[in-house]
């Protein structure tokens, strides 16, 4: 197999970037060949540029999904970045009336949509409420759907909720867990491109967009932040990476701590 050249690599990047409003800098030369090496094995092909070739063929649609989720997954853990499910635990805990929906924009494998669905199970005592998790990639929402991990994904996991929500893997299973059956009937997933018109999710309390952005220039940025706020609710929330910001992308939210933000309006509209 021939190394990946500049020029390779260059159209790897325009792909991406239009496929999934990735910017990739030149330091990921060397993640983009690694991670699609395997692909150009197992569709026997000898350089990128053929691979590049194979996925700009419209008749290779299934092909270009693998290659989008193998360039698009990050590893992720439950209950990153504390701060934000405190938070999501005090708007649950005054929550009144109807179910209660919080949205995880770009879920990966599952945990933070299963870490929300912990502390709304917690917190809300009874009353209805749903997760919906979205992601672009299809490998991603299935190892979501399976809802199965190895132990050190959960090593920020509030032990009282381990005890209540997950059953710990033994013999062949042991050092992994999965989250039981009842927890996992309150979160849906589906397949979504931030980039891309959205499916029909319905309207959110609380929106979790965290650790996407980063990979996104000014204007796709914004262009997603827009697409997503449009669907929480007047006086809902917006959760946000704490590396990233919304500095200077005019977008009309209201700060109310470090990287969570309110929508303007009047609840009930």
């Amino acid at each position: 197999m021939d190394p990946i050249t500049d020029s390779e690599f260059r159209k790897f990047q325009t792909f991406i970037f239009d496929a999934a409003g990735i910017s990739l800098a030149p330091a990921k030369k060397a993640l983009v060949s690694g991670r699609l090496a395997k692909r150009l094995r197992a569709c026997q092909l000898d350089s990128y540029g053929d691979y590049f070739a194979l996925l700009s063929d419209d008749a290779h649609g299934a092909e270009r999904q693998i290659a989008i989720d193998l360039l698009t997954t990050n590893e992720t853990y439950f209950f990153r970045e504390p701060k934000h499910f405190e938070f999501l635990a005090a708007v649950a805990s005054q929550a009144r009336g109807g179910g209660f929906r919080v949205w995880s924009a770009a879920c990966s494998s599952g945990e933070e949509p299963y870490s929300i669905a912990m502390v709304l199970a917690d917190r809300l005592a009874g009353k209805p409420f749903e997760v919906v998790g979205t992601d672009i990639s299809t490998r991603m929402l299935q190892a979501a759907q399976r809802a199965h991990y190895p132990d050190i994904r959960a090593r920020q996991m509030p032990s009282d909720y381990r005890r209540r929500f997950c059953l710990r893997g033994t013999g062949p299973q042991e050092g992994t867990l999965l989250v039981e059956r009842s927890l996992r009937q309150r979160v849906r997933f589906a397949q979504a491109n931030l980039v891309a018109p959205l499916p029909d999710l319905g309207r959110f309390d609380v929106a979790f967009l965290r650790n996407v952005m980063i990979y996104f220039d000014a204007a796709t940025k914004r262009e997603v932040v827009q697409r997503v706020i449009s669907l929480i609710r007047p006086e809902g929330y917006l959760c946000i990476g704490h590396s990233e910001s919304l500095h200077d992308l005019g977008i009309d939210l209201i700060p109310v701590a470090p990287s969570i933000f309110r929508k303007p309006g009047r609840a009930g509209q």
